[in-house]
């Protein structure tokens, strides 16, 4: 069966040019020198004493009625001077007619050259107008007809020209002086000028015609084209969506002219583009389809090979500077052949709507299925390629670009679906949107639209794309559970629940979130998740475990009973026991934060636990450090109310204090000489040396003179043996001196250290 991407654009490619059966706008004019025979010179503006004088030059424009050529001012009542009493002089006046026949041929549709023929002059006064009529062709080959409205002053008159059930009203004025309007029209449209209100109106009627044999142009009619279309969209909206069709989200045909954003508007079409346009456009208004106009943007790289004579690609390389660039990059190219596409990305971005308005639509992807036809992209050449050499471990490779403007429509029912292949950044901000209108006293059709997209957002989200996390700031996941709670879907809440913990990981941030899901929950589907995702992600995620548990246990302590013991049960031990984790799943190890959020939800589901906990984490000082955890979770613990006066917690903090007791007792004399510790690392010559000197009482300095590979080499063994010297390199003579002086760093250290140990322990124990 053809894919609608197939039939679509089969059907489009019939139609070759604009349905427009008229054109209208202005041309700047340098004003020409107008004369009428029995009047003279014409000045433009047009005042009212030469309007009348025309006027008294003139006569009554007739018409044609069943052949004959009748004067009746209720039907026509204007002022007409013949072609042949009139004369325009001035170089640019010719390039101002060819240039608004250039662009009525354009808008018309018209292939062929085509020209214009004066064929009267009008003078419209107050109370002029002619009825709706059709022109007669008055020359061979004539098609249709232009108005040109010099300048001058009047209101009213406005000039009408309908073609079916389509109608234009057009005003024939400018508001510069140095613009005339135009506007032409097919010959067989019924046209009329209503009433002059005030002023004069002076106007120039010519003939458009085309020479040459052949049918004459005339307005195209492309209604069983707009019918197919209809029904194709229709069928498109309407087909049953699951995830095996095989029918795409969206329909991308690809226009044939270049725009930029700046031109990129449906007002602004050119040649068949500006065909097919309306007629998209009117079929997707009756087949319940958007349509919008965009730029699609392909961006491929991947590997490439060279492909030319070295010889002279090395002489290309290296030529003059101030040769052509543009030359050289396509000499560049030349060299160069694409091997394989490794990474292409397609967005959709600049949307404009069919009638102007801004479009609130941000860069969405495109798939290669969406193109109609299917092989729209094939053999394009791109608007940008770069070629890069080899460097180093990485071969030849290539990055191109391919821009294109496109219609793109959708069923208006599957706009949610279209909008969520733009991914989080987007729909997370605009169900935010549909959620806080939702609470504002939305009504139900909110809320409804909020959870048609949450659902096309679960169907397509990532979740084997899990790392671990510990800046405390919710993610996408967390974001998107508190939106889906205030929606009030418990159905979708349990759902996500769900596949969160089949990938085995959250993050800290999400804590809140998670809670928040369960406790609306049953309680005893809450408590199994729970503890099915402490089970689960206690390995890689711990600290995301206990401060999920801490906001559970605000919640209803009860929720987390169980999810609490398997917590306890996945605590570290002996680091040497460890379980391998991937290098990519491995969550930031024991922090403050996992002490404090663990003992404040065992503080309220089980105290006997908490005891029990206390005990295996001061077991293993190695995994549960006294300075950099379990100090710093005390502070936070021992500040709270509701966890300061627990058993286990002040367990532990008498673990703390023994720790700073111990390290308070170690003596702390400053060096009574010049001997400092000698812990080097290397037994070469050198640092044997350095190592004497480190021994001996008396010396405070030493100065090694050597090459610069053995100076460095001295400088990494003090470093890494963290020796209490200063040194310096003395840049005279040679070879360069490397001046190592004593110091009583370890010391100073020791005595910032139990100040800090006797502050903390008086924090601790006050």
């Amino acid at each position: 069966m053809p894919s609608i991407t197939a039939e679509f654009a089969e059907t489009l490619s019939a139609i070759s040019r604009p349905t427009a059966f008229f054109v209208a706008g202005t041309e700047q004019i340098l004003a020409p020198g107008l004369s009428v025979e029995g009047v003279g010179p014409v000045a433009l503006p047009l005042l009212p004493v030469q309007a009348e004088q025309l006027i008294a030059a003139a006569e009554r424009a007739p018409y044609g009625r069943a052949g004959d050529t009748v004067t009746d001012v209720n039907v026509r009542r204007t002022w007409q001077i013949g072609a042949e009493r009139v004369r325009i002089a001035g170089k640019q006046w010719p390039d101002t007619i060819r240039a608004i026949a250039t662009r009525v041929a354009e808008g018309l549709g018209v292939a062929d050259p085509i020209e214009a023929e004066l064929y009267k002059l009008l003078v419209y006064d107050q109370g002029s107008f002619f009825v709706p009529h059709r022109d007669t062709e008055k020359a061979p080959g004539m098609f249709a007809t232009l108005v040109l409205a010099l300048p001058s002053v009047s209101e009213g008159g406005e000039l009408i020209v309908r073609h079916k059930d389509r109608e234009a009203r057009l005003a024939l004025r400018c508001e510069e002086q140095s613009d005339l309007a135009f506007a032409a029209f097919y010959a067989d449209c019924v046209h009329e000028v209503l009433p002059v209100t005030s002023g004069y109106r002076l106007v120039l009627v010519y003939n458009l015609v085309r020479r040459g044999s052949g049918r004459l142009p005339e307005v195209p009619d492309y209604d069983d084209e707009q019918e197919t279309v209809v029904s194709l969209l229709k069928q498109w909206a309407e087909a049953p969506r699951c995830p095996e069709a095989s029918e795409p989200e969206k329909l991308i045909y690809p226009l044939e002219h270049a725009y930029t954003p700046a031109e990129l508007s449906f007002q602004t079409l050119k040649g068949a583009d500006a065909a097919i346009a309306p007629v998209v456009v009117a079929a997707a208004e009756r087949a319940g389809c958007e349509v919008h106009l965009a730029l699609v943007t392909i961006e491929e790289s991947g590997s490439a090979e060279y492909s030319g004579d070295y010889r002279q690609s090395s002489h290309d390389r290296y030529r003059d500077d101030d040769e052509d660039e543009d030359e050289e990059e396509d000499e560049e190219d030349a060299e160069f052949e694409v091997l394989e596409i490794i990474d292409q990305k397609a967005i959709a971005s600049q949307w404009r709507r069919p009638d102007g308005e801004p479009s609130a639509l941000t860069d969405i992807p495109v798939e290669e299925a969406e193109f109609s036809p299917p092989t729209s992209f094939e053999d394009l050449e791109p608007d940008e390629q770069h070629f890069h050499e080899a460097t180093g471990n990485e071969g030849a490779s290539f990055e191109r670009t391919y821009r294109r403007a496109a219609l793109i429509l959708w069923p208006r029912d599957r706009l949610l679906a279209v909008i969520n292949q733009a991914g989080l950044d987007v729909t997370l901000p605009f169900l935010a949107d549909l959620a806080d209108r939702w609470d504002a006293g939305g009504d139900n059709a909110v809320r409804d639209q909020a959870l048609a997209l949450s659902g096309h957002m679960m169907s397509a989200w990532q979740m084997d794309e899990w790392y671990p996390n510990q800046d405390g700031e919710p993610t996408a996941t967390g974001r998107f559970l508190d939106l889906l709670r205030r929606l009030g879907d418990a159905a979708a809440l349990e759902r996500f629940v769900v596949a969160i913990g089949g990938r085995n990981g959250f993050a800290v941030g999400d804590g809140a979130a998670i809670a928040g899901a369960l406790h609306v929950l049953p309680a005893d589907r809450a408590a199994a998740l729970a503890r099915s995702l402490v089970e689960g992600a206690a390995g890689p995620a711990l600290g995301a475990c206990a401060n999920l548990l801490a906001h559970l246990s605000t919640l209803n302590p009860a929720l987390a009973t169980g999810a609490v013991r398997s917590l306890v049960a996945a605590l570290p031990g002996d680091p040497a026991n460890a379980p391998v984790t991937p290098t990519w799943r491995r969550g930031p190890g024991v922090r403050p934060d996992l002490i404090v959020d663990l003992f404040t939800a065992l503080g309220r589901v089980d105290a006997t636990l908490a005891a029990v906990s206390a005990d295996h984490i001061l077991d293993w000082p190695a995994t549960y450090d006294f300075d950099t955890v379990l100090i710093p979770a005390m502070r936070v613990l021992l500040a709270s109310p509701e966890t300061a006066d627990q058993a286990a917690v002040r367990r532990l903090c008498d673990g703390c204090v023994g720790h700073l007791d111990a390290r308070i007792a170690l003596p702390l004399e400053a060096p009574g000489d010049w001997r400092r510790d000698n812990a080097l690392g290397c037994d070469c010559k050198d640092c044997r040396m350095l190592g004497s000197f480190l021994d001996d009482a008396t010396q405070p300095a030493w100065v090694f003179a050597a090459a610069e590979a053995r100076r460095r080499h001295m400088e990494s063994t003090i470093r890494s043996a963290g020796c209490d010297v200063d040194t310096a390199t003395e840049r005279r003579g040679s070879p360069h001196r490397l001046i190592v002086k004593k110091n009583r760093a370890s010391y100073n250290r020791r005595c910032v250290q139990r100040a800090n140990d006797l502050a903390e322990r008086e924090r601790l124990t006050g």
